[in-house]
This record gives C-alpha cells, structure tokens and sequence, in this order.
C-alpha cells in the first residue's frame, strides 16, 4: 500500500512539472517544447497532457497543436488570487527585512487620503520621524507617495496632489509644494528605476528608500518603504540594501500573481 501510494504522489509531481512549464512560458507551447522544457520525452508528456485535458486543466489548440492552460486552470488562479490578503502576505517578509538590514519598514496601501503606512517592523535602534501607524504620507515629498504616485494613473496622481495642498500634507513633512512639471521629472525617474528614494529631505539627516509592490494586474498595491539615519542607511543605487528592499517588493509581488512585461 505504501509503495503505491508513493509512486502515485511521485506521478503528480511528475505532471505538475509539465503544468510549471507551461505557467513559467505564458503562452502556447507545442508538445516538444513542452517536454524539453518539463525535462522528459515527448512520450512521456503526452499521457499527462491527455489527462490534464480532461479535467480542463490543459487544452490543444486544434489548429496549432499547442499547448496551454485550460479554462479550470484558470479559474482555480483566478479563486487563488481572490483569496490573498496582500499585507499578510507582505508583513513577514518585511519583517525579515528589517532584520536583515537592520532599518525600519513601513508598510503602505492607498488609503482615502493618499499612501497611508500601516504597518511599522521597527530597527534595533528608536528613530524619531513623522512615520506611524495611520501617518498619510506626502505625494510630492516623501518616498512612499512618490512611488504611489509614479505608477498611479495621472488623473487620479492630479487629484490627490490638489487634495494634498488644500490639506496641506507637504507642509506637515516640512516640504513646499511642488510644481506640476518638477514632480513629474522625479516620477519618470522613479519608473525607470523601479523605486524611490530621498536623501536627508524632507526630514534632515534621515534617508528613505520605498519600492513598489504590484498586484497580478500590474496596479501597485502596497509600497514598502525602508528609513534610517543618513549616517547609518546607504541609499546608493548600487548599495546591497538597496538591492534587498526591490527583491523584497518583487517576493511579494511574485505573490500576488504580478508578472512582469520583458
């Protein structure tokens, strides 16, 4: 009995690697292709391609030959991306972050006002800024709303700018408000590199790095943004902290469903 019931479970993971192929490809694959990329003989994969057409899983395209993910593949996707809670999955990896370089993070989502922190895993050491729980979080001025802002739709980016100087957020942050065409300078850079950063400004000698977190449709989600004494928290582009915050962001956006265009 539990001889067959290994080999049964050693079958799954066989044909789960055809499945893998075929997710990891994004698009149709023919049956040579499939089974090189799964590592197996044609002959082998063909049997598992079958059955996984039975139950929707996979179909052939009857004019092409190609393989791709059936209708129940996708539907079994689409309940799993229903079911995540995108700040539970983030928190612990932020967490981890933290301890791994040792700077706070904060965890943002937009919130009525603009990109509202959330969630704090504090460094090893108090650091004295205007970052808490509930804290709204300037669009012109501090790293977390500018990313919000570069990859927000523009319309939506020109209202909560104009909400922002009647409430006067910038100011609470010790910044003055910005004009249309300098901000929109800064986010064309934010996109291009995928993340933010401000350097002793607007709060001084405090440096902030905040990276995108994007849902399976390519809308950002979350920003997690890390800060720390300008003495103590390199900011460089090249800086290995740096680097681990983007992947940490890019973990949960993996997580999420969100792939990336080439």
């Amino acid at each position: 009995m539990e001889d067959k019931k290994s080999r049964g479970i050693q079958s799954i993971e066989i044909g789960g690697r055809l499945l893998t192929a075929l997710v990891e490809e994004g698009a149709p694959m023919s049956l040579g292709e499939l089974a090189k990329k799964a590592n197996m003989p044609s002959a082998k994969a063909h049997p598992y391609l079958v059955s996984f057409g039975s139950f929707g899983l996979v179909e052939q395209n009857p004019l092409t030959g190609r393989y791709e993910l059936g209708p129940f593949a996708l539907q079994l996707g689409l309940i799993s991306l229903q079911l995540l809670d995108p700040v539970r999955i983030a928190i612990p990896v932020i967490t981890q972050l933290a301890a791994d370089i040792d700077q706070t993070i904060g965890l943002s989502v937009l919130g009525n006002r603009g990109p509202t922190i959330i969630y704090i895993s504090e460094s090893s050491y108090p650091i004295h800024v205007n970052m808490r729980t509930g804290t709204v979080m300037s669009i012109q001025a501090t790293a977390t709303g500018r990313v919000f802002a570069a990859f927000l739709p523009p319309k939506q980016v020109e209202r909560m700018v104009e909400q922002e100087r009647r409430s006067g957020v910038a100011g609470d942050f010790g910044a003055a408000d910005m004009k249309s065409g300098a901000l929109e300078k800064i986010l064309v850079d934010i996109r291009k590199r995928g993340m933010a950063r401000v350097e002793g400004n607007p709060i001084p000698g405090i440096n902030a790095v905040c990276a995108p977190v994007f849902e399976h449709s390519g809308a950002i989600k979350l920003g997690i943004t890390a800060i720390g004494p300008a003495g103590s928290f390199d900011v460089s582009w090249e800086h290995d902290n740096v680097r681990k915050i983007r992947e940490c962001a890019e973990q949960v956006s993996h997580r999420l469903g969100y792939r990336p265009l080439a």
